[in-house]
């Protein structure tokens, strides 16, 4: 075991809890993602119910339930599986450091992505066809011979889609609610967004994902283009979030609140493309924290306008 893997004192007790490998385990499903991905995926019930419906507690045990399956067990067994085949070992997102792969990580990270799906048989159709597709999504992007991840340009595709739509309506359809249409070009809104943020996540790991010869997105189109797609994107998020305004008929002034969000994805992308140059690993990596900061401002936007 590497010693910095358990040189914290949160750490050594984590491993006191769980001992042996146990804790190493936890680790690889990166928790301290889930806050992020959690807020993500309740953002599609909280639209699905509105404000009133969240204070009511409308739908909440089945939201719950699409929480953990989706965040635990379908996200946190996809993170295992790729570390299962990546075998990293310099910091990668939300987990620096991170411990020797354990031994049996793989059957791990496959069941709970299987349990998911049997326990989404709860759930409503929809959900349950969510989550097949992502969990289909999460094979092909990690498993040999497919491993999307390190074919460019798939890798995005799956990311946008799984991450940015899929995602937040998996806790819509687990209300048993049908998509309106302009309720749809908000979920759709996220997935050129996700698509300015994936490339934003692998430009601080080029060195690594070179030694590994993945040819990733960012590898493949360089930090400048990578970081003047991002801006695209956003900005073509921002128009389907404006067009779902116009479709739901929701007054000017609350359209304008998403102002903000797209003033924080714009502060963060344009110096990063004019510096981009002279930023070490270190500084790209804390760039891509500072556009999750914008991604949240814009849930926190989105719920405003789109749950009243």
């Amino acid at each position: 075991m590497v010693a910095d893997a358990r040189a914290s004192s949160w750490r050594r007790w984590g491993y006191r809890l769980l001992p042996g490998d146990g804790f190493s385990y936890l680790l690889h499903l990166r928790p301290a993602e889930w806050p992020i991905m959690a807020a993500h995926t309740a953002l599609g019930w909280a639209l699905a119910v509105g404000v009133r419906g969240a204070l009511h507690g409308e739908h909440l045990g089945d939201a719950l339930t699409a929480l953990v399956l989706w965040v635990v067990l379908l996200n946190g067994g996809t993170l295992a599986l790729n570390t299962a085949f990546d075998r990293d070992e310099g910091d990668i997102g939300y987990l620096r450091s991170p411990p020797p792969v354990p031994r049996y990580l793989l059957p791990f990270s496959v069941a709970l992505l299987a349990g998911g799906q049997l326990l989404a048989l709860s759930l409503p159709a929809a959900f349950q066809i969510d989550y097949g597709i992502c969990f289909a999504m999460s094979v092909l992007y990690s498993v040999p011979p497919f491993r999307f991840k390190a074919v460019a340009g798939v890798d995005w595709v799956i990311n946008m889609w799984g991450f940015g739509t899929l995602t937040p309506f998996a806790a819509w359809a687990a209300t048993g609610r049908a998509l309106d249409a302009g309720h749809a070009l908000v979920l759709l809104a996220f997935c050129p967004l996700f698509a300015a943020l994936y490339p934003l996540t692998q430009l601080y790991q080029f060195d690594e994902d070179r030694r590994r010869g993945d040819r990733t997105l960012a590898l493949i189109l360089g930090m400048r283009k990578s970081l003047a797609i991002a801006i695209g994107c956003a900005l073509l998020a921002f128009a389907l979030f404006g067009a779902a305004v116009i479709v739901l008929g929701i007054a000017v002034g609350w359209g304008l609140v998403l102002a903000l969000p797209l003033a924080a994805w714009l502060v963060v992308l344009f110096p990063w493309y004019v510096a981009h140059e002279r930023w070490s690993p270190a500084e790209h990596q804390r760039g891509m924290y500072r556009a999750l900061t914008a991604w949240a401002l814009t849930d926190i936007a989105v719920l405003a306008v789109f749950a009243r």
